[in-house]
């Protein structure tokens, strides 16, 4: 595989404002998805399955956002 230096693919936040608003979306997510007090909970103790779930809904929404803003369409 080839040495990829450009961090593509890294858990790096490109705009630094925009820590706050990902967080409180990561918690209202996993409230939603019936993990009350996420931001308490000892993630190493949940199944890989319901981490996956935040952050895959977390994607979803990000990506509606961005076609929004963009004018295209969401399903």
């Amino acid at each position: 595989m080839a040495n990829n230096n450009n961090n593509t693919g890294s858990n790096r936040i490109l705009v630094p404002e925009a820590r706050q608003a990902l967080n409180q979306m990561k918690l209202e997510i996993a409230s939603e998805l019936g993990m009350a007090n996420y931001d308490t909970l000892d993630k190493g103790n949940l199944p890989s399955r319901q981490n996956g779930y935040v952050g895959g809904y977390m994607t979803k929404n990000l990506v509606k956002m961005a076609q929004q803003n963009m004018g295209g369409t969401t399903r």
